[in-house]
């Protein structure tokens, strides 16, 4: 079984978010989870893929805080 290190939940719309922190033999973890009714989603982010994921993220986040910020044409 796998250890919990740290959990947080939050809800977007009709959708719930779950970011587990967690920890088994083979190492560190996250687990990022999308429940949407009875659909569950999940994916597994290895603690030496943290650097990597976290930049993706933030430039996903960087091209969208610039597309708002452009002027409509």
């Amino acid at each position: 079984m796998d250890d919990e290190l740290m959990s947080k939940r939050f809800h977007i719309e009709n959708k719930v978010f779950f970011f587990d922190l967690k920890e088994n033999p083979n190492g560190e973890y996250v687990k990022i989870t999308e429940k949407c009714g009875d659909k569950r989603s999940f994916i597994i982010v290895p603690r030496d893929g943290f650097p990597s994921f976290l930049d993706a993220v933030r430039e996903f986040f960087d091209s969208l805080n610039d597309a708002s910020d452009a002027p409509n044409a």
